[in-house]
């Protein structure tokens, strides 16, 4: 089922319909401020496992939250760790952070770490807001790169697998820019959208 929504124009009867496809253990494709997403809420397991299935990977995956007051019983963070994300979010950045026993395992790196992300799609956050709980974004795992930015293509290569695709049209093929807050120096794991020159940060090189 492909579900259409305008990027810029809120609709609560879509954020409603699509929260209650994740609250009944559904799995979904839906668009970020980067690239499409496939997601759960992170409280079901049934969910992540066939997430894992079709990437056919169990590494870590990231997690969208509606506001940085949510983060803070997902991931910890120290005051420096908190002035920067209120500096980057919401936007295309993705934090690492070192992760709470809130975490089911099967999201957490083997650093007991986890990726954070308050994406600047109105779609997102609304949709976290309705669950009530963080929801999981993981890039959708097709051959061809230039499919993913499209929810056409995905719909005819992953409509059987999964239970809606949120269509928001095409998307650039960029992902975000990650940043590894888990050492007391900030470094760019990742470069993909978003400025990074909006704060002193040691670079891993693009």
């Amino acid at each position: 089922m492909r579900i259409l929504i305008d990027p810029q124009r809120i609709k609560p009867r879509v954020v409603e319909q699509v929260g209650e496809i994740l609250m009944d253990g559904g799995i979904i494709v839906y668009p970020t401020d980067t690239v499409y997403a496939l997601g759960c809420i992170v409280s079901n397991k049934h969910g992540l496992e066939r997430i894992s299935r079709i990437k056919a990977s169990n590494k870590p995956k990231s997690v969208i939250f509606s506001d940085i007051k949510m983060v803070c019983d997902y991931a910890k963070m120290d005051n420096e760790a908190y002035r920067l994300m209120r500096l980057i979010f919401p936007g295309p950045y993705t934090v690492i952070l070192p992760a709470t026993k809130n975490v089911p395992k099967l999201l957490q790196s083997k650093r007991k770490s986890i990726g954070v992300r308050i994406p600047d799609h109105w779609f997102c956050r609304s949709l976290v807001e309705k669950v009530g709980e963080p929801i999981i974004t993981t890039s959708v795992p097709l051959a061809d790169d230039r499919i993913h930015i499209d929810p056409v293509e995905i719909e005819a290569h992953l409509g059987q697998q999964v239970d809606a695709i949120v269509d928001s049209g095409i998307l650039p093929d960029i992902p975000s820019t990650v940043i590894s807050l888990e050492e007391d120096t900030p470094r760019i794991v990742r470069y993909g959208l978003g400025p990074t020159d909006l704060f002193e940060i040691e670079g891993a090189g693009p």
